[in-house]
């Protein structure tokens, strides 16, 4: 019974997975001309809130699919003060909830240099929103570059988002931390306070890889305690890895 149900959801999405496709890439069409008219009008301020409201759109776009979504946050985290959100990570999809429920704090992403072009509304995004493009294949430069985001967000009060695991889970398990760059943001940005965040069930949005889509995931994201930067790096990333795996359950 469970094989036939699984069978009848995905013939199901072969048939749903287009028509969020559309949506989807609508959304990213619609929304490169309003970024880039609010860059030229409005500077950052401008940029940054049309960035915020699309990615609501982006989620939205996912409800044709039957994607949920839970942010849980206990915490009052301050506006104040450089944030370094760190977190698993399951599938793209991970991006947009963290860019429309951390709004407030600016979230910067470290994204692969390959989408700094090409990608309506992202690749325009990370090339004029504060985020940094690394090339993987040259970790000096790669370094050098998470480094200035660490020095921005230093400077202007915002986040950097990252994810230490280096590349996505495609089962929901935490792969072990590769902890330069995060070490790195630390060096950069030693006022920085870390906020934790779990993942769940994003993977499952692609658990049958680019097509079809996975029918009715519900993502939850999770914030943890945040965390003082006291001086031990090690230690501290240590810690961080240890309160994100604490609220990874979406294994297979």
């Amino acid at each position: 019974m469970v094989f036939y149900f699984c069978d009848m959801q995905k013939m199901l999405s072969y048939i749903v997975t287009p028509i969020f496709f559309i949506a989807f890439g609508a959304c990213l069409l619609f929304f490169h001309p309003i970024q880039w008219l609010g860059l030229r009008l409005f500077g950052y301020a401008g940029l940054k809130k049309t960035v915020s409201v699309m990615n609501w759109f982006l989620m939205r776009s996912t409800n044709i699919l039957g994607t949920t979504y839970s942010f849980t946050n206990p915490f009052i985290i301050p506006t104040d003060r450089p944030l370094i959100i760190v977190t698993n990570h399951q599938s793209m999809y991970d991006i947009p909830p963290i860019i429309w429920y951390m709004r407030k704090h600016h979230p910067k992403f470290v994204s692969k240099i390959e989408l700094g072009k090409g990608i309506p509304s992202v690749s325009h995004n990370l090339r004029y929103g504060g985020s940094v493009l690394i090339d993987r294949k040259d970790g000096k430069s790669a370094l050098l570059e998470i480094g200035n985001l660490g020095i921005y967000i230093e400077k202007h009060n915002r986040s950097a988002v990252i994810f230490p695991e280096g590349t996505r889970s495609r089962d929901g398990h935490p792969k072990p931390f590769k902890p330069m760059g995060l070490k790195m943001l630390l060096k950069k940005a030693p006022s920085a306070l870390i906020v934790p965040i779990s993942i769940n069930n994003s993977w499952k949005l692609v658990r049958y890889g680019k097509f079809p889509m996975g029918l009715g995931a519900k993502l939850s994201f999770d914030v943890h305690e945040p965390i003082e930067n006291k001086g031990d790096l090690d230690a501290l990333i240590v810690q961080t890895e240890i309160a994100v795996n604490s609220g990874v359950n979406s294994f297979k």
